[in-house]
């Protein structure tokens, strides 16, 4: 509604020239809905067109220009209501005027950067939009339209894999490997873990990933854990010598790219972490940062078969240690 309660005179609507071709995306809202908007990648052209349409053609319109702007911005929600924005481009369509007739005009933001990835989180916002301005003198007639930006990456060139262990002096030895450290969203974790020494009774075991979003700088950081997924790994007393495989696909999650030092503002992380209960109820736990990435879209292989591959290779380069541990835990 205007000013004094009246109604527009006009409504502004946003329209992509590749609306009917360009794919979408599934993307979280603040309030937990999923909606769809269309998908761009850093350095891609965004252009269509602004269309003004009169409530009541032959009425004129006055205004003081019409505008279209693309912006990205992210906001903190403990600070509402400022936005620190890290794209900000305009271009005018029209000079002061008067409208007569509903009107289209055409807008092109050409190779537009686009730095970070959109996303809604605990405590932080990062959205990008169009936003159509009809200026008028007591009020303004604004649309804006969402879109998604997705940041692709290569493949890690080092990837090397994860080798850890969890301890209790003369009660508890247990060393886990997982097969890299780097992992694209659709991916498939494969690991072992080997029981070196059991001298307690363990009554369950599993892998959750921990999405850790972190805020804010300084005296004002917040810290967010969120349990995505929680892994059964076994269920019941392992022995001594015993290897227990891991295979877990990610696909499955709703996960993001790890986002480091986003405009300084924001982070978000992904660990692996170990659970382990006794009998006793205690819990014992390692903790292990993992890097997610996202790829583009290549051809891809069935998940069966990134799992099959993917563990393939680790069984080959874990056969031999597996052996040769228990050999010298055994003598």
């Amino acid at each position: 509604m205007s000013f004094f309660s009246f109604g527009q005179s006009a409504e502004v609507d946003v329209v992509l020239n590749d609306a009917e071709t360009r794919r979408r995306a599934e993307h979280k809202t603040e309030d937990g809905r999923k909606e769809k908007c269309f998908l761009f990648y850093d350095g891609e052209t965004v252009s269509g067109k602004v269309n003004v349409s009169l409530k009541n053609p032959g009425k004129r319109l006055e205004h003081y220009g019409i505008k279209i702007e693309f912006v990205g911005q992210i906001e903190l929600y403990y600070d509402r209501g400022t936005h620190h924005e890290f794209v900000s481009l305009a271009k005018d369509l029209a000079r002061p005027g008067e409208l007569t007739l509903s009107q289209s005009l055409d807008f092109e933001f050409t190779h537009v950067e686009k730095p970070y990835e959109t996303y809604t989180g605990q405590n932080v916002k990062l959205r990008y939009f169009l936003r159509a301005t009809v200026s008028r003198r007591l009020n303004d007639i604004t649309k804006e339209m969402d879109i998604v930006v997705h940041t692709l990456s290569s493949y890690p060139e080092l990837n090397s894999s994860i080798k850890m262990e969890v301890g209790i002096e003369d009660c508890l030895h247990i060393e886990f490997e997982y097969n890299k450290s780097k992992y694209h969203l659709k991916d498939v974790i494969v690991g072992k873990i080997y029981f070196l020494l059991v001298r307690i009774k363990i009554k369950h075991m599993e892998i959750d990933i921990i999405k850790r979003e972190t805020t804010g700088t300084g005296p004002s950081v917040y810290h967010e854990n969120d349990t995505i997924a929680k892994y059964e790994i076994m269920d019941g007393a392992p022995v001594r010598g015993e290897s227990i495989p891991i295979r877990l696909f990610l696909g499955g999650y709703e996960l993001t790219p790890t986002l480091r030092d986003i405009n300084k503002k924001f982070s978000v992380r992904y660990y692996l972490n170990l659970v382990l209960i006794d009998e006793e109820e205690r819990r014992y736990f390692k903790q292990q940062e993992i890097i997610l990435w996202r790829k583009g879209d290549i051809v891809r292989r069935s998940m069966s078969q990134q799992a099959a591959i993917a563990s393939q290779r680790f069984e080959g380069s874990s056969s031999e240690k597996t052996s040769e541990q228990v050999k010298q835990d055994s003598g």
